[in-house]
């Protein structure tokens, strides 16, 4: 009796898709929900180092002096702890699985030196702020002054 269930399992394989793929030449499709991998824009970090906070395994390393984020994607168990406490939208999970490794390593990125524009922006912006804080304390000496005034009539 088990031998005729056993042939009828061996020719329904013979003449079905099989279960499996080839892994490195196609690839497995990415079920709804996937979590994937962590991303970072490294552009927009401010190496805050509340993603290293905030990360339960202890998986990223922010080194603000350096300029560089890591992240130890062996110990990163894709809680997306990261990504929702990032206060700059600078972190993201992308769908997809990771490249396969024959040793654990760490990915590092390093924040770009800023290019011209970049640095022209932001004394620009600096020399507005400290326009704006110049005319805020001119205006609070004359509401002091108009204050003393109305104290002395």
């Amino acid at each position: 009796m088990g031998s005729f269930k056993l042939g009828r399992m061996t020719l329904r394989s013979l003449f079905k898709k099989p279960e499996t793929v080839l892994y490195p030449v196609e690839k497995r499709y990415e079920p709804e929900g996937l979590k994937g991998h962590i991303a970072v824009d490294i552009k927009k970090c401010t190496m805050c180092g509340v993603c290293q906070k905030r990360c339960p395994t202890g998986a990223i390393t922010v080194d603000k002096e350096a300029g560089t984020w890591t992240i130890n994607r062996f110990d990163c168990i894709q809680c997306r702890t990261c990504v929702r406490d990032c206060a700059f939208d600078c972190l993201t999970m992308e769908p997809g699985y990771q490249k396969p490794a024959t040793e654990k390593f760490s990915a590092t990125e390093t924040k770009p030196e800023p290019t011209d524009e970049e640095l022209a922006e932001k004394a620009r912006k600096e020399a507005e702020k400290a326009a704006r804080v110049k005319a805020a304390l001119e205006a609070k000496a004359a509401r002091e002054k108009a204050a003393k005034e109305a104290e002395g009539q």
